[in-house]
């Protein structure tokens, strides 16, 4: 079994990343992170992944402006560079373009602190509580250009209890993206996930 060759977009410190990076190294897995990409030089999750002897690139949005097609072409054209297979968005604060999206159509997947469609978009834990739920978590989906709106793949909730703080309630979502984004991975390489 040839493994599929995986990019991961960050922005930040990676830890999705490097939920990823760890679940790959066991033999069976069905994807490899060949690549890490930031558009931010100064992401954490970047010496993460060279630490890891994983390839990374840095393709800067600024110099690009509003010129979003531009910055995403960049992009693509690290992707075909490294022949990536599918690309997974890991804390990527950069909204695509449908013609980006439209170009991975099934084979880029976002996680997402949230039982989608619950609470698209940010800020997702405060919300949850304000709503005064019962149950929250966080889904791994496949990217359509309607922001957290594409086929589920795999979701996981976890209980609010009474008095939780934003941070404490985020930090238990995040120990289930961090079991939930290697699981789907899994499913979309090995070809068991069809929206």
């Amino acid at each position: 079994m040839s493994r599929k060759r995986v990019a991961v977009l960050i922005s930040g410190r990676g830890s999705n990343m490097t939920a990823l990076i760890a679940a790959a190294k066991q033999p069976d897995y069905p994807a490899e992170i060949s690549l890490v990409v930031s558009n931010r030089p100064d992401a954490g999750g970047l010496s993460v992944a060279q630490g890891e002897g994983i390839a990374t690139e840095v393709v800067d949005h600024k110099p690009f402006g509003k010129d979003r097609a531009a910055f995403e072409d960049a992009i693509q054209a690290v992707l075909e560079r490294h022949r990536i297979d599918i690309v997974c968005l890991a804390g990527f604060m950069r909204v695509l373009t449908a013609g980006f999206v439209d170009r991975w159509h099934g084979r880029m997947l976002n996680i997402h602190p949230a039982l989608l469609p619950a609470f698209k978009g940010l800020d997702t834990h405060r919300r949850a509580l304000e709503a005064g739920v019962k149950e929250h978590g966080a889904t791994v989906h496949l990217v359509v250009p309607d922001m957290d709106s594409g086929p589920i793949v795999v979701q996981r909730s976890v209980a609010v209890r009474p008095g939780d703080t934003e941070a404490e309630l985020a930090a238990r979502v995040l120990a289930v993206e961090h079991q939930i984004y290697p699981e789907a991975l899994k499913m979309l390489a090995e070809g068991r996930f069809t929206p």
